[in-house]
C-alpha cells in the first residue's frame, strides 16, 4: 500500500482575536481558499483536506471544490484536530498541518517541511525557521524563537529571546513559523501526551514533543508568511490583493 502525504488544514470559526477569520473575504476568496489553492499547487502530495467544526466553514470550502472534514469542536489544538482527520485515513503516513490563517504561505515552503519529514527517517516532527534581523522581533514574545543543533534539529523554541547573549554578535537569531509535518505515529504520540511543564510555561505545544525526547528537523526559508490574527492584518492583506 502507497504511503501517502496529506496537506490538512485546520480552520475553526472562533477566534477570539477574528471571529469568522476563515471566511473573510479579499480578492473575492475567502481566506480558506487562498490557503487551499496554494496547498494544492505543492507537488508531492497526494490529497489536501480542509478541517473544521463549522458547518458554515464546510460548505464554503465545499463550494470551491476542496475536500472537507467535520471534526469536533471539543479540540483544544490543531494539533488534535488534525489527528482525528488522520485517524480515519490507513494510507495517510505523513502529515503537513498548514495553518488556515496563512494566505502567505508558498507552495516551496511547503515542499521542505514535506521534505524534512518524509525524507528523514530520524525525524518525528519538521518545521522552518527564519533569520531574525530586527532587534524589536527578538524581544517580541509573540514571536517564537528556535535554537537548532549542527544536523538541524531544534534544541529548543522559547517566547524569551534565546540563546542569551552575553557576547554581542557572536549569535544569530531565528524566529519559527507555524507550519509542521508529522510521520503520522509522532502525531498520535504526541497529541495522546500529557501537557509538560516547558509547554505550559510557554503555551508552546512543540515543547511538548521536545521535552518527550521527539525530533523536529528544521529547515530555514528567506520569505516571511504573514498570518492573519487581527483584524488590521487582515486589512493589511485585503489591501494588498484588492488593488
Amino acid at each position: 500500500m502507497k504511503k501517502q502525504t496529506a496537506i490538512i488544514i485546520p480552520a475553526r470559526y472562533g477566534s477570539s482575536r477574528l471571529e469568522g477569520k476563515p471566511l473573510l473575504k479579499a480578492g473575492g476568496k475567502y481566506i480558506i481558499q487562498w490557503v487551499w489553492e496554494k496547498a494544492v499547487k505543492c507537488k508531492d502530495i497526494d490529497r489536501v483536506i480542509v478541517a473544521t467544526d463549522d458547518e458554515r466553514i464546510f460548505d464554503a470550502c465545499k463550494g470551491f471544490g476542496a475536500e472537507v472534514e467535520m471534526t469536533s469542536a471539543e479540540h483544544k489544538s490543531g494539533s488534535d484536530r488534525i489527528a482525528e482527520v488522520a485517524k480515519r485515513h490507513s494510507k495517510i503516513a505523513y502529515i503537513i498541518n498548514v495553518q488556515g490563517d496563512e494566505p502567505l504561505i508558498e507552495p516551496e515552503n511547503i515542499e521542505l517541511v514535506r521534505q524534512g519529514v518524509v525524507e528523514d527517517n530520524t525525524a518525528d516532527i519538521s518545521t522552518l525557521v527564519r533569520e531574525i534581523t530586527d532587534e524589536t522581533e527578538v524581544n517580541n514574545p509573540n514571536l517564537v524563537k528556535c535554537i537548532f543543533d549542527v544536523n538541524n534539529f531544534a534544541m529548543y523554541f522559547s517566547r524569551s529571546k534565546i540563546p542569551y547573549e552575553r557576547n554581542t554578535g557572536k549569535s544569530k537569531f531565528y524566529g519559527h513559523l507555524g507550519i509542521y509535518g508529522y510521520k503520522k505515529e509522532a502525531l498520535f504520540k504526541m497529541t495522546s501526551l500529557p501537557q509538560t511543564t516547558y509547554e505550559m510555561a510557554e503555551s508552546l505545544e512543540q515543547l511538548r514533543a521536545l521535552q518527550n525526547g521527539m525530533k523536529i528537523k528544521i529547515a530555514i526559508v528567506k520569505n516571511i508568511p504573514v498570518g492573519i490574527d487581527t483584524i488590521e492584518d487582515f486589512n493589511k492583506f485585503k489591501a494588498m490583493v484588492d488593488e
